[in-house]
């Protein structure tokens, strides 16, 4: 999906990173930096890493069997292949120094889940003459900043949610249950070229957006129910994420009054998206409005969370960038949110980049209460 010169300007970026934190070697394990920086990721069934010197040529330390997956993958050609009866510390620990860089400063990010007490404190044990420099957050705020190609990869993500919300809306009927609408998703990923079938929250909708992170059951649609959909269709391990509600049955005009209201709300947010703005100032937007509105009561969440590569983590939503009233933070072009708005039972939200003057949607599905479109 990327070509040599995109992964060169990564390593570019990380180098620089490396250089301002004084290290000689950076140690990558977060599956998503991974991804991000070699081209290849892998889950952690064993621990493994791969090394970006300062100067020199990168190299991976990894299970014997990932090695020509590995190989297929990853612009890296040296790849460090070891027994699954050795102790992964061990080798990746031994690859270190048969690297020469036993007793170098060695950079490492300290919020990777990879990288756990048990892992450090053994690397310490192994390597007593290197000294271990944290730098926390690295894996993620090297990749907030997407471009061109990343975006392209992200607006194919897009088109897959919105062709898989459509297909749903244009079949659901009365007695449809929330697992047929998610194999109706799921199908739809598949066959559109997403990397799998995964869906998000397929839920009725019940309460006012408690529903978000509803478990996912069967439950039975009948008219005036909502159906709450997130599809978070993956391409090349990017995501693209977008919510909406579809109705059984008339859509009462109060509910389409509300639909309303938070899509103008949204819209306007979307629209103040733009390089250099505050994120505070973003967020209160959505926040301020839906509560001067009287749409909600109180509003405890995010109204916008970092959107892009997803994979290999214990996570499934990056909130290393959230728009919140604390975030005093400055927006830059090119990085992408997944932007949320909920009240009443609906849930409206898009795949958002940053420009100049203000966001794009790149999820271009109808904004509206989906039953009242299409029947």
């Amino acid at each position: 999906m990327f070509s040599r010169a995109e992964f060169d300007r990564r390593v570019a970026l990380a180098r620089e990173a490396m250089v301002h934190a004084g290290t000689d070697l950076l140690l990558v394990d977060s599956g998503e930096l991974l991804a991000w920086l070699t081209g290849y990721t892998v889950s952690e069934t064993l621990y493994r890493a791969a090394f970006l010197p300062r100067q020199g040529d990168s190299w991976f330390c990894l299970r014997g069997l990932d090695e020509v997956p590995c190989r297929e993958k990853s612009w890296i050609t040296d790849v460090v292949g070891f027994d699954d009866r050795q102790e992964p510390q061990a080798a990746v620990a031994a690859s270190i120094r048969d690297h020469g860089f036993g007793t170098a400063r060695i950079g490492l990010d300290t919020h990777s889940t990879s990288m756990s007490a048990a892992t450090f404190m053994r690397f310490t044990q192994l390597l007593p003459e290197a000294q271990f420099v944290p730098m926390p957050g690295l894996s993620d705020s090297l990749r907030w900043v997407k471009s061109a190609a990343e975006i392209e990869v992200l607006r194919q993500a897009a088109a897959i949610a919105d062709a898989a919300i459509l297909e749903i809306a244009e079949r659901a009927g009365e007695g449809m249950t929330t697992r047929e609408a998610a194999a109706i998703a799921a199908s739809a990923f598949i066959r559109e070229g997403a990397d799998t079938g995964e869906v998000g929250p397929v839920v009725k909708a019940t309460g006012a957006h408690e529903f978000l992170h509803g478990v996912f059951k069967t439950e039975t649609i009948l008219s005036g129910d909502i159906l709450h959909v997130e599809l978070i269709p993956r391409v090349a391990n990017y995501s693209a994420r977008m919510m909406r509600p579809i109705m059984v049955g008339a859509v009462p005009e109060e509910l389409k009054a509300i639909a309303a209201k938070l899509v103008m709300l949204q819209d306007q947010q979307i629209a103040a998206m733009k390089s250099g703005a505050v994120a505070r100032d973003v967020d209160a937007i959505m926040r301020d409005g839906a509560l001067a509105a009287g749409l909600r009561p109180h509003y405890q969440n995010v109204t916008a969370y970092t959107l892009g590569l997803y994979t290999r983590t214990t996570r499934s939503s990056d909130f290393s960038r959230v728009f919140l009233p604390s975030a005093n933070w400055a927006l830059e072009e090119r990085m992408v949110f997944h932007v949320y708005a909920t009240a009443h039972g609906l849930g409206f939200s898009e795949t958002v980049v940053v420009g100049a003057d203000g966001g794009e949607r790149l999820t271009k599905s109808p904004r509206q209460i989906l039953a009242s479109l299409l029947r």
